[in-house]
């Protein structure tokens, strides 16, 4: 299987962390993808007309995007048990949901803080967003560390790993210290160790 990756890339990484937690990071041939939103990349485009990563390509060229959907793909092919069944599914898909929609906020405010001249307007309202997220997870994350480690806790951890890649003066932790603990333990995992964002 072909996975169109970036080291820098917060959904490429919420992908690995999986593919760590479920021991099959050997089966997956790793393609460095620059993804940028104001330049398409035809090499992922033949892949992945969004131009968007990660894409996994798999061995009969069928092609998988977003990285929810590889995610729970791995999981089903390798037995995993990180989407889980039953009543702890809902949860699980609400912190999936969640983690990836902090995601996207964060990622548009990197991209609108980069503009020569950033509407001021919109920058307050990615900071409000996520100080109320935060706040609320900070209230969750009792319920994050006492549910089965899984999707839910992959998504909310890569989520605060990029705020700590792009956004260290935001310091989070003051604000969510419960939340901070709990990341503190999740950050400690084999798999988050070996996921960590580079540059270069």
């Amino acid at each position: 299987m072909k996975l169109h990756w970036s080291p820098k890339s917060p959904f490429v990484r919420k992908v690995m962390v999986a593919a760590h937690e479920l021991d099959c990071v050997a089966q997956l041939e790793l393609q460095r993808s620059v993804a940028a939103m104001l330049k398409p990349n035809s090499a992922i485009m033949v892949d992945n007309p969004l131009s968007k990563i990660p894409t996994l390509v798999l061995d009969d060229g069928t092609t998988l995007f977003d990285s929810a959907v590889i995610c729970e793909y791995l999981d089903a092919r390798f037995d995993g048990g990180l989407f889980p069944t039953g009543d702890a599914r809902w949860p699980a898909l609400r912190w999936l949901a969640f983690g990836d929609g902090l995601l996207d906020a964060l990622i548009l405010w990197r991209n609108e803080r980069e503009r020569a001249q950033p509407l001021q307007a919109l920058i307050e309202a990615f900071v409000l967003k996520t100080e109320a997220s935060l706040a609320m997870l900070d209230g969750e994350a009792e319920a994050l560390a006492a549910a089965p480690f899984g999707i839910g806790q992959i998504s909310i951890a890569c989520a605060l790993g990029y705020l700590d890649y792009r956004f260290d003066d935001v310091g989070w932790r003051a604000k969510a210290p419960a939340l901070a603990a709990w990341f503190a333990t999740v950050a400690a995992r084999p798999s988050f160790a070996a996921t960590e964002p580079a540059d270069g």
